[in-house]
């Protein structure tokens, strides 16, 4: 009984500090309100609206939507997508040192790693909602709680992603190119517009595949693209397994005895610091 009591506290402090580095990070809680509503607008204001065919897989139907909305769909999961990665690369990035200390003096490595996914489930139903929000400003998706599931996995899966490459990188640049990159090339190969074969078999192998059906599904149809969501979810819980695994394999180190003495005292004087009110 006091081993689960002091894994629940340790799993609430190591939530509170992740929290708080999210909230440090204004550059990202700045282009999560300004990027995300601008790129969903100026996509559904500019691009024209000509009739587009999009094939919805999960229920095996072609779909006639507006260009402007189609683009607004892979815009937003674009944005999204971008800006998760982002916010959770720099965090596993920066607390690297920190949660490697923590290990060194005995802190459950469990406990971080369940942390760092709690945040990012919270991070990016928060940016879902809002991106949601917003899209139901300029039109109405047919199933909006479905649409915002979609954007929710699509902002899931490339989250972890970030987790994944700050475990692996040691350059913020190298990261974030590697972000932006795959989310590019993964959104714009399934806009009909952009890819008028956007309808490829080879196109479902792609990370965001199952949010954008989703996400487009949700937007015309009355039906539930369950195929679809479980699709997005899967990536998701794939890439986050992904991810803790590198983030167990980087918080693994062997040290000197002494030196393992040192940085267990830091660690112990570092979270008693952030479990101070």
């Amino acid at each position: 009984m006091g081993f689960v009591n002091r894994w629940w506290s340790c799993l609430w402090t190591a939530l509170r500090f992740a929290i708080l580095e999210q909230a440090r990070n204004r550059l990202a809680l700045l282009i999560v309100l300004l990027f995300v509503p601008l790129w969903t607008t100026l996509a559904f204001e500019v691009v024209a609206r000509t009739p587009l065919r999009f094939h919805v897989r999960s229920v095996d139907r072609w779909l006639v939507m507006d260009a402007n909305v189609l683009t607004q769909i892979t815009g937003a999961l674009q944005a999204l997508t971008l800006v998760i990665a982002f916010m959770m690369f720099i965090a596993t990035a920066r607390s690297a040192l920190f949660d490697r200390r923590l290990v060194q003096a005995g802190y459950p490595r469990s406990c971080l790693a369940a942390a760092k996914c709690a945040t990012l489930v919270l991070v990016a139903a928060v940016v879902a909602v809002y991106a949601t929000a917003w899209t139901h400003l300029l039109w109405h998706p047919a199933q909006p709680m479905v649409f915002a599931g979609g954007m929710f996995t699509g902002a899931l899966t490339y989250g972890a992603f970030g987790i994944v490459l700050a475990a692996v990188l040691r350059s913020e640049l190298a990261g974030m190119f590697l972000a932006i990159m795959t989310s590019s090339i993964d959104l714009l190969l399934q806009n009909p517009m952009i890819n008028p074969n956007a309808d490829s078999p080879v196109v479902r192998y792609l990370p965001a595949h199952g949010a954008v059906q989703a996400s487009v599904a949700a937007g015309g149809l009355h039906t539930v693209p369950w195929s679809s969501l479980l699709l997005g979810a899967g990536w998701a819980l794939g890439m986050a397994a992904l991810g803790m695994t590198a983030f167990a394999v980087r918080t693994r180190t062997q040290r000197l005895p002494a030196a393992q003495a040192a940085d267990q005292h830091t660690a112990r004087g570092a979270a008693a610091a952030v479990q101070a009110p």
